[in-house]
């Protein structure tokens, strides 16, 4: 590949069909991947490794605006997230429920998901 940067070249990608049984990301192949996505955290919670960014906002309706475009994001890939939308933030958690864990179709959807925010609307 030629040309722009990383997280451009994961915006281009589309997800892949994940199967289950299929091994999620290693510790090694997530941390060649990780900065790619340099807002989002590692996490584990209930013993699965996912991707995790909070996203600010003005107030409930731009969060709301946001959530609705990932959403909408998540059904064009076929892949969804977890959405907790708030006063003034929305968090969004990336993981691959079939394979419980990370897959490369996470960091695709985290990649596209920091394109869809815009700062207009958040409150830095």
């Amino acid at each position: 590949m030629t040309g722009g940067s990383p997280m451009e070249k994961l915006t281009e990608l589309r997800c892949t069909a994940c199967r289950e049984g299929e091994p999620p990301l290693t510790d090694e192949e997530i941390a060649a991947l990780h900065p790619e996505v340099p807002g989002w955290q590692v996490i584990e919670e209930e013993g699965i490794k996912r991707l995790r960014r909070a996203f600010r906002f003005k107030d409930f309706a731009g969060a709301l605006a946001f959530t609705n475009k990932v959403g909408e994001l998540a059904e064009q890939e076929g892949h969804h997230p977890a959405i907790l939308t708030e006063w003034g933030r929305v968090t969004v958690t990336w993981w691959t429920h079939k394979i419980k864990g990370l897959h490369r179709n996470d960091f695709i959807m985290a990649a596209k998901t920091d394109v869809l925010y815009s700062p207009e609307s958040s409150s830095r």
